[in-house]
Order: C-alpha cells, then sequence, then structure tokens
C-alpha cells in the first residue's frame, strides 16, 4: 500500500522495556532502516519498567548521542500496560506506535500502517494472522479460550491474537490519556474507545534474544484483568448459578419425606460430606467472584499513581 505524499508528520514509538539488554540496538537500528525510507520524523520513547539487566544503562549511552531516543525509569516494574500508558501520557506527535521491543513485532509493517492511517483510519493494530511454531499449544488453546469468553461476556470484541502492536492518532491518545483506571487493559479500552479501527494480520516472527516475560500465572492475572475491566457478568452469573442450586436443593424435599412416611433410613454421612463440600465450594468461588471486584473498587478508591518514574531524558 503506498504512502501519501503529505508534509513530515511525528511519529512517537512507545517502546515498554523490561530486561531486553540485547534487543535495544538492533530495535533501534530497524526502526532507522524503515524511517529512512518514508517521509516521518520519529523518535522513540523507551520505557523502562524497572529492568534488573543493563537495558537501562544501555538505553541512556544511546540517548546521549542519538537525538530521536528518549526515555523514562520506572521506580520498579509496574507492568507493561502501565508502560505504554506512561509512553502515551508524554507523546506530542501526530500519532502513536504500541510496539514491544523483542523484534517480534515485525518493524517492516510499521509504513503499511501508516498507509492505513493516512487513509482515515484512527487506530490501526495488528493481530496475529495464525500461531506458528514459536507459540506453544498451551499458549494457543489458552489464549484463545481468553478470548472467547471475553468477547462472550463483555461488550467488547477483541480478535483472536490481538496484539499490543497497534499506531493511535493523536485525538485517541488525548482520550486513552484522560482514562484514570487503575491497572488499564488497553487492549480493551482501545477497543472500547471506538473512532475508526483497522486490523492487519501479521505473523510473529522468532524471538532473538532473551525470552518471554510472560509467565502462565502473569498471563492468568491478565486475563483476569480483562474480564473484569469490560464485564460485570460473573456478578450476574454468580447470581444464577446461586439460584439454579438452590431450585435443585428443593428436589431433596420429597425424597425426605417419603423416606420419612416409609420408615426408609437416610444414611451416608459420606454423601452428606461430599454436598457440603460441593456446596462450600461453590459459595466460595461465588464469593471469590465479587471480592476481585471489591478489589477493584478498593484500589480505585486509594487513587494511587498507575506508575512513578525514577528518572528520565525528558
Amino acid at each position: 500500500m503506498s504512502l501519501a505524499l503529505s508534509p513530515k508528520k511525528q511519529i512517537d514509538i512507545v517502546v515498554p522495556v523490561y530486561n531486553e539488554l540485547d534487543n535495544i540496538l538492533l530495535f533501534i537500528e530497524e526502526i532507522e532502516k524503515v524511517f529512512s525510507t518514508i517521509p516521518y520524523n520519529y523518535t522513540i520513547f523507551f520505557v523502562d519498567d524497572g529492568s534488573k539487566d543493563a537495558s537501562l544503562k544501555t538505553i541512556k549511552a544511546t540517548s546521549d548521542v542519538n537525538t530521536n531516543v528518549k526515555f523514562i525509569s520506572f521506580s520498579r516494574n509496574f507492568g507493561k500496560d502501565a508502560a505504554m500508558q506512561a509512553g502515551l501520557h508524554i507523546s506530542t506527535g501526530d500519532a502513536a506506535i504500541t510496539i514491544d521491543a523483542d523484534l517480534q513485532h515485525p518493524i517492516e509493517m510499521i509504513p503499511d500502517m501508516l498507509a492505513h492511517w493516512e487513509a482515515g483510519n484512527d487506530i490501526v493494530y495488528a493481530y496475529r494472522e495464525k500461531a506458528n511454531e514459536f507459540v506453544s499449544l498451551s499458549h494457543k488453546i489458552s489464549a484463545t479460550f481468553f478470548y472467547k469468553l471475553l468477547n462472550t461476556i463483555s461488550d467488547i470484541e477483541i480478535e483472536d491474537g490481538a496484539t499490543d502492536f497497534r499506531l493511535t492518532d493523536k485525538k485517541v491518545v488525548r482520550v486513552l490519556n484522560g482514562l484514570s483506571e487503575y491497572e488499564p487493559y488497553l487492549k480493551g479500552l482501545t477497543k472500547w474507545v471506538g473512532f475508526s479501527q483497522k486490523a492487519i494480520p501479521y505473523m510473529p516472527k522468532k524471538r532473538m534474544h532473551g525470552e518471554t516475560k510472560y509467565s502462565k500465572r502473569a498471563l492468568l492475572r491478565l486475563a483476569l484483568r480483562g474480564i473484569t475491566s469490560f464485564s460485570v457478568k460473573p456478578l450476574s452469573l454468580a447470581i444464577y448459578i446461586g439460584f439454579a442450586f438452590s431450585l435443585l436443593s428443593l428436589l431433596y424435599i420429597p425424597y425426605a419425606i417419603y423416606s420419612l412416611i416409609m420408615g426408609l433410613n437416610v444414611s451416608g454421612w459420606a454423601s452428606i460430606i461430599v454436598t457440603i463440600a460441593f456446596f462450600g465450594g461453590l459459595q466460595l468461588m461465588i464469593l471469590g467472584i465479587i471480592g476481585v471486584y471489591l478489589g477493584k473498587l478498593f484500589i480505585n478508591s486509594k487513587n494511587r499513581p498507575h506508575y512513578i518514574i525514577k528518572e528520565s531524558s525528558l
């Protein structure tokens, strides 16, 4: 797709970084190569999310000699969404592109994203067209289940394989920056705000250096945050489950009356224990669902900052 001729616009590249030492310089090199072929100015905003390796040291050294590279550094690890949010907060360009530093997002797709943006799309985001050999079977299954569940119980729809590799127009950035919820799920919020959106498929590359920062536990927390951020249907589901099992328990009354009239022994401590354990577990599950929502209200009520900046080059 060809790019329309236009005055040079400013594109901000927001890059969350957590222990990506071996990828930093390669990433900058790839960005420079792409932008040397297109009529745009650019700035790379690295957001160091409390890296434990020398990522920040490398970024600072590069920033000293490369005017296109800026950085901010968190006081600790606040999470990828907080890092992207911080980058959007400091973005002043005509558009912002969020992209991972691990080089799995194809940087060469940026001109195509810009072309779709120039064609009138306010948000252009990439999604994995299909999983490849770099994605484990368990991750494929869990990701597919998560997106189906999220799309079923929430008011937004996210493609299976949607990523944080996206271009966002400055007017959308302003809207996103105006949202104040704690632990934002930006992938969902970007869909929720609306505007004109364009999805383009891509095939993820193999990670060149380092390893993924998302454990199964972290992915589960992310999924839980995504679901509870955009739907209260789990609370309604808890009501329906409780009501259904209350009705089912009424079926035991005729059996108890029949046994009393016929003089049958109502024996079976095992069945009683199993029943108590089952309903006890059900109650705990429902209380857990309620607790998650109450916890989010509690955290939001504290009005703590989403992140703390330790130092920056701005």
